[in-house]
This record gives structure tokens, C-alpha cells and sequence, in this order.
């Protein structure tokens, strides 16, 4: 991973043309992340085109659009899962590349993927801390030897925090509910997501109720300066969680709205491009 001073300021325009991009926060607050001119091609396929986004400390952000619009391959572009072929990804105002999720992971970036990205054979615990498992304090660690007991108790405070309930984090996440699955999926991401957190539809296999503590839970982490981005076919509640929505449409982003100034239906008509007076096929 390279890690470099950025030059200059951290400007905030839009260079795909299509819309402005505002800067959000105070003067002078340096983005927890920020992405300029992302790019992605996949053969002839333009995932992404020329794409600018800012996320500040402590903000909830939405990003919204169609299917086939770009997110999901913006998010894993941010986390390390993917490479872009131009554009540049700053955290903290230094700029960095990922050459694998790990080294995102490292600098505190984790994401709950739609696919949960969960071991199914593995307990509860042992999910939340794949990949940074804790050793026992002395000779033995020398063996190889885990200390379940303090990564069991650490896992199941952090599903504490997400009010999901499961009922032993000695279960196998194989055989728990969709819900539930979510569940460890969100905590495993707040408990480690030092920098940013990006939930790719973190609710889609919860019920109502369950929606809401998810919901909770996002305003909770920003409430501790963490940054969320939320990306989510659920309008109403991306609306209420996020004071700034961003809309992507064909790979660009089209618009950078805030909560206050606009209403469910504008997000609709910047997603469809009504707004933009494009005919979606």
C-alpha cells in the first residue's frame, strides 16, 4: 500500500460535469475519505466515470441509484476489493492504494458487503474476528493457542450494540436467521470500522422492527464521529438516517443533495434521470 502526502487542497467539485458537488461541513475539515475522478471499466462495461465523493467525520451519507448504477463497485473500489483503472482515494487527507481489502481493513475501512462475507462453519465469534484473531498471553501463544473466551466476550458486546439478539455467539452462523446474520455482519463492522464504516444494503434481510435498530445503531456510530455510507434501495429510510444523499446514474454522479433541500421524490427523479430529462431504456 502507498501512502503519500496529498499536494494541495482538498477541493470538493464535481469533474464529471454532470452536477455539482458541494462540499458539506465546516470550512476547512478534512474529508475522512475522499475519491476523485474514480474510474472502472470492465471490458467494454463503464462501471464508473470520472466519480468525486467526500465523506466528513461523523456524517451519515446515502448513496443511491439504480441497479447497474456503479455503487456496489464504488464501495468495494473504497474498501480494496477492487482496483480503479484512474482516480485517486485519500483518507485523512493522505492519499493511498489498496491493493487488497486487508490493507482498507487496516486503515480502519470495513464494510458490510450484501453478501454478508460471512464463514458459515465458523461460530458467531469467530466471525467477528476472522482475520484478527487474539492469541493466549504467554508461552502458549507461541503454539498457536486462541483465547476464545476473551474474543467471545468482546463478540458479543459488540452484538449488544446493534440490539439484534442472538442467543449464543458459540453458534455457527451457518444455521442462524438471515437477520441474524446481518446481524454479526453490522457488528463486525462497526466494532472494527475506525475510520468509515460503508453499509452496501445492510437491511435488506431484516424485518421492520429489526430495520430500525440497524437504523439506530448507524446514527449511533456517527454519533461518535465514525462516518457511514449508506447505500440502500430503501429511500424513506436513507432520507431519514442521511443529511446528504448522493445519486450515481450510468457511473456518475449526478447529484450531491442535501436532506434539508429536497424531499424523497427529488432523490426518485435524480435515480430514474428524470431530473437530468434522460429516458432510462
Amino acid at each position: 500500500m502507498e501512502d503519500q502526502e496529498l499536494p494541495g487542497g482538498t477541493d470538493a467539485g464535481s469533474s464529471n460535469g454532470a452536477a455539482p458537488a458541494p462540499r458539506s461541513g465546516a470550512s476547512g475539515v478534512v474529508p475522512t475519505i475522499a475519491v476523485r475522478g474514480i474510474t472502472k471499466h470492465f471490458g467494454s462495461v463503464q462501471a464508473l466515470r470520472g466519480v468525486d465523493l467526500e465523506i466528513y467525520p461523523g456524517e451519515v451519507v446515502g448513496l443511491v441509484g439504480d441497479n447497474g448504477a456503479g455503487k456496489s463497485t464504488l464501495v468495494n473500489i473504497i474498501s480494496g476489493g477492487l482496483q480503479p483503472n484512474a482516480g485517486t482515494i485519500s483518507v485523512e487527507g493522505k492519499r493511498v492504494t489498496f491493493s487488497s481489502s486487508l490493507e482498507a481493513r487496516r486503515l480502519g475501512i470495513e464494510t458490510v458487503y450484501q453478501d454478508l462475507a460471512l464463514a458459515p462453519d465458523l461460530s458467531v465469534w469467530a466471525n467477528i474476528f476472522l482475520g484478527r484473531e487474539r492469541s493466549v498471553k504467554g508461552p502458549l501463544r507461541w503454539f498457536g493457542w486462541l483465547d476464545r473466551k476473551t474474543m467471545a466476550k468482546e463478540a458479543q458486546a459488540d452484538l449488544d450494540r446493534t440490539r439484534i439478539r442472538i442467543d449464543s455467539v458459540n453458534s455457527l452462523a451457518g444455521r442462524l436467521s438471515g437477520g441474524q446474520r446481518q446481524a454479526i455482519a453490522v457488528g463486525r463492522a462497526v466494532a472494527w470500522g475506525s475510520k468509515v464504516v460503508l453499509m452496501d444494503e445492510p437491511t435488506a434481510a431484516l424485518g421492520v422492527e429489526q430495520q430500525e435498530r440497524v437504523g439506530q445503531l448507524v446514527e449511533s456510530v456517527a454519533g461518535q464521529g465514525v462516518p457511514v455510507l449508506l447505500i440502500s434501495h430503501n429511500l424513506p429510510q436513507v432520507y431519514r438516517l442521511c443529511k446528504r444523499v448522493i445519486v450515481l446514474f450510468q457511473g456518475q454522479v449526478v447529484a450531491n443533495l442535501q436532506r434539508d433541500d429536497s424531499t424523497v421524490d427529488d432523490i426518485v427523479s435524480w435515480i430514474t434521470g428524470a431530473a437530468l430529462g434522460t429516458k432510462t431504456p
